[in-house]
């Protein structure tokens, strides 16, 4: 069974690494036709189209047609391949340190208070186009997953169980973690935002900006108008999620 293993993660490898030169191709040439994809890296064609499926199936690449002009014979143009933003995003940008410099200098010119205002202008603008959907289910559990699926859309890979007594939110990507890393109040709103948005006290457990592999989040299914902080901590607090 191990040596099966053992197989399977270095095949699990091996299609990493060719997905990720796939890809690499379409940021660095595209657009460009499978064809040549195969040709510059020496593999089969049925093999990159397999690759870029994968990339076409996670809103990674996408498609258009070759230039008329550029066609042989009276078939179907060609379909030439690049790489949508979500995909140019995968190698890396320079946005994080950006918004850094722009929050510092926020803060140097309007302060503590300059800082906190925009990020509850991110936040609420953030919770304003899911709130309908939220405020609208029957149950705290229900609210809270419904939360976690808003979240999803906006790019925290978020899910929602039962643990005890409440519910626990977990947020495993944070497209901001950078930048909260250096200004928590970024964290600090949102936590905020998710009690006033499920009518109960939260408490955050962990954050990745802090460190943690996840954003730990419990919401206790007594209703309480008061919101935790990312600082504070339950008995079960391991920085992970229970």
């Amino acid at each position: 069974m191990k040596n099966v293993e053992s197989h399977l993660d270095a095949v699990h490898q091996h299609d990493g690494r060719t997905r990720r030169a796939v890809a690499r191709l379409l940021l660095e040439q595209g657009p460009v036709t499978a064809a040549a994809v195969a040709e510059e890296l020496g593999i089969s064609p049925t093999a990159v189209r397999r690759h870029i499926d994968a990339l076409l199936t996670d809103g990674e690449a996408t498609t258009r047609d070759a230039p008329r002009q550029t066609q042989r014979g009276r078939g179907r143009p060609a379909k030439l391949f690049l790489l949508t933003d979500t995909g140019r995003a995968r190698f890396g940008h320079a946005y994080d340190d950006l918004a850094v410099a722009a929050i510092r200098f926020l803060a140097q010119s309007g302060g503590e208070e300059a800082v906190r205002a925009f990020a509850q202008s991110r936040v609420d603008a953030l919770v304003d186009r899911h709130r309908t959907a939220i405020v609208a289910q029957a149950t705290p559990a229900e609210r809270v997953k419904a939360l976690a699926t808003a979240l999803t859309r906006e790019g925290y890979a978020a899910s929602a169980r039962h643990v005890g007594v409440g519910e626990q939110l977990c947020q495993h990507h944070c497209p901001v973690a950078h930048v909260a890393a250096e200004f928590p109040q970024l964290c600090e709103t949102e936590t905020e935002a998710f009690a006033n948005l499920l009518g109960s006290h939260v408490q955050r457990l962990a954050t990745i900006a802090s460190g943690h592999a996840v954003c730990t989040t419990h919401i206790p299914n007594t209703a309480q108008p008061k919101s935790g902080s990312a600082g504070e901590h339950s008995p079960n607090d391991g920085g992970e999620p229970a």
